[in-house]
């Protein structure tokens, strides 16, 4: 969307303020764009300062919107300082909803946080007079991008009515981030990820890409009712999952019985074994642009599967010979000839140079353009919400992500993956 620049002028936005020296200093991707950041009463709200600024960081122009509610949470003045441009609280005679969100006014509107009732109002064309609500109501009627990111309990976000407010505006071409579900809420996610999700709806590199990942662990059968397994949950596949989602991509998850539940939008395709996760693989007649094998498949299985339950009441032990299960990885290059692969390598407990050896015979042995290294010893062990990852390619590039949070974690590989599609389209 275009406008004349002088039909666009927020608040005291004309003046100097001091906050407009950040303008641009990590990049000009969203130089000239005009941003409303609408906020509401959610305790996340304070994140919106450092949303703010990242966003002004890279060349935005951006006004805050607030609640009555967010204001009893964190002052006017904070988003004031923040983006230099005055807060809008209220409505008056200036007509502030169509200044701000009327046709080509703005470039993206921006709710974050967003309550349960702010999402219930937008979808049921509720304009109270509130001021979220009435920017809102504007910028969906006069065609302008918003993007919502919900922060409420679990509960709440799981209620029928709330899904089904979702939905529909998600079918009026109203953008979501999913919330991150942990210790019973649906928490906000951090304005890291909000600022790449924009960045990437700005150059879009993944957009439209098609991308295949595997998550989640194998089972491998002993009898009808014994297996042998690891403890993969699938987090970090899931997690994958919902980033390339985010960045405009579409996203298909050969998925084992890992404990996280795959994002809406993505195309699941439940497994078991590793043979059937290889069968499902080559089952799909999508052309994928990236293929991601993050499963943790077992390495060996049992070499003669029992039919039968085996007794164990007469039985002081029980041996079990195994046999070696192909790797799936060896494989893909005859399936996705022209797609990005993407290995995963994990040791536990080992130096960086085995885990980057380690890392590099995967890359020899199965023709994969990047291997992702970690381990998952006693750090990893301690508290698996917190990772560290090493990248390495084929040239003999490595990255290391350093000990963060598995969902930075994540945005760190996705980048990597990212910024070599992108030296390979140019």
């Amino acid at each position: 969307m275009t406008a004349k620049s002088s039909d666009r002028t927020y608040g005291d936005a004309q003046h100097h303020h001091p906050s407009f020296d950040i303008r641009s200093e990590s990049g000009t991707e969203l130089a000239g764009k005009k941003i409303v950041l609408c906020v509401t009463g959610s305790v996340a709200v304070y994140k919106a300062i450092e949303l703010a600024r990242l966003l002004m960081r890279h060349g935005a122009d951006v006004t805050c919107v607030a609640s009555r509610a967010a204001t009893r949470l964190i002052g006017p003045q904070y988003l004031k300082w923040a983006t230099g441009n005055d807060v809008v609280t209220k409505l008056t005679g200036d007509l502030e909803h169509i200044r701000l969100a009327d046709y080509n006014r703005s470039d993206q509107v921006v709710v974050y946080p967003a309550t349960a009732s702010t999402i219930g109002r937008l979808a049921n064309g509720t304009d109270d007079g509130a001021v979220v609500s009435a920017t809102l109501t504007v910028a969906l009627g006069s065609g302008i991008p918003i993007l919502i990111c919900p922060a409420m309990h679990e509960s709440m976000y799981e209620n029928p009515a709330v899904r089904r407010n979702i939905d529909f505006l998600r079918e009026q071409n109203v953008e979501f981030i999913q919330p991150s579900i942990t210790e019973g809420k649906a928490k906000v996610p951090e304005p890291e990820q909000i600022l790449d999700y924009i960045l990437s709806r700005t150059t879009a590199p993944l957009a439209g890409k098609n991308i295949l990942i595997t998550a989640g662990p194998t089972v491998e059968f002993i009898d009808p009712v014994r297996v042998i397994t690891n403890l993969s949950s699938g987090r970090t596949g899931v997690l994958l999952a919902a980033e390339f989602l985010a960045a405009g991509a579409d996203v298909t998850m050969v998925y084992g019985p890992g404990r996280e539940e795959p994002p809406g939008g993505v195309n699941v395709v439940r497994v078991q074994t590793g043979q059937e996760m290889l069968d499902a693989i080559k089952g799909l007649e999508c052309r994928f642009d990236v293929v991601i094998m993050a499963a943790a498949v077992s390495d060996y299985a049992p070499a003669n599967k029992s039919q039968a339950k085996i007794a164990s009441a007469s039985m002081r032990e029980y041996a079990l010979n195994l046999k070696r299960v192909p790797k799936i990885i060896n494989v893909i290059r005859e399936i996705q000839k022209d797609a990005m692969l993407v290995g995963f390598k994990a040791l536990a407990d080992v130096s960086r140079n085995e885990l980057v050896d380690a890392g590099r015979a995967i890359l020899d042995e199965s023709g994969a353009d990047l291997v992702v290294a970690n381990d998952v010893g006693r750090r990893y062990q301690e508290n698996q919400n917190f990772n560290n990852v090493i990248v390495m390619d084929r040239n003999g590039t490595t990255s290391e992500s350093g000990w963060q949070q598995k969902e930075s974690t994540v945005r760190f590989i996705r980048r990597e993956i990212e910024g070599r599609m992108t030296l390979q389209q140019g």
